[in-house]
């Protein structure tokens, strides 16, 4: 596996004053160790993740299984190797109220859920306060917290933390992919 994933805490930023979205993953040194630009006039989201800004190297594979869809799925799909490692899966009903994403095996079987933290706190958000509430997502993989997806406040740029827990099986492939797209769903729901 590639050395950027070896990181147990990151830092994604998604660039507001842009004309597509582009992310940017650090380290805890604050290195930047992954970089992802959205391609515009897209119908179906086919997100790519590269090693640097030059895009050298491409890491993951973020791609939409349908154009429109409320619950959409996502494969994403290890780049040097193109096997799958798993998808996700956003829950449109119970999105709406309070984001929530199933989190699948390379087979399509649930195996954890990244959800917003509490019921309240996303009305909250929905309702009253939008952005200047931040967002804070647990995930939780076979019935174990196994990573958290925290949204910083920041007027200019999208920031999210995205720590692991040491010594969970949770392959942080997946979990950086639901990083790019909680920041790319936000986004959108901001404008």
């Amino acid at each position: 596996m590639h050395p950027a994933f070896q990181y147990g805490h990151y830092l994604l930023k998604r660039q507001v004053f842009a004309l597509t979205g582009k992310f940017r993953y650090y380290n805890p040194s604050g290195e930047l160790v992954m970089f992802s630009q959205q391609k515009m006039f897209k119908l179906k989201e086919d997100i790519r993740v590269y090693t640097d800004e030059n895009k050298t190297q491409e890491l993951l594979v973020i791609q939409a299984r349908q154009i429109i869809d409320f619950s959409a799925a996502y494969d994403v799909v290890d780049a040097s190797s193109n096997m799958k490692v798993g998808a996700l899966r956003r829950r449109g009903l119970k999105s709406i109220l309070r984001d929530e994403w199933e989190v699948l095996d390379v087979n399509d079987q649930p195996m954890g859920v990244i959800q917003e933290d509490s019921m309240g706190r996303a009305m909250l958000r929905r309702l009253l306060l939008g952005s200047l509430l931040p967002q804070d997502y647990d995930a939780v993989i076979n019935g174990q917290r196994a990573a958290d997806l925290k949204q910083r406040f920041n007027l200019f740029r999208y920031e999210l933390d995205v720590t692991f827990e040491p010594g969970l099986a949770f392959d942080r492939r997946l979990g950086l992919a639901a990083g790019i797209l909680l920041a790319t769903v936000e986004g959108k729901q901001s404008s």
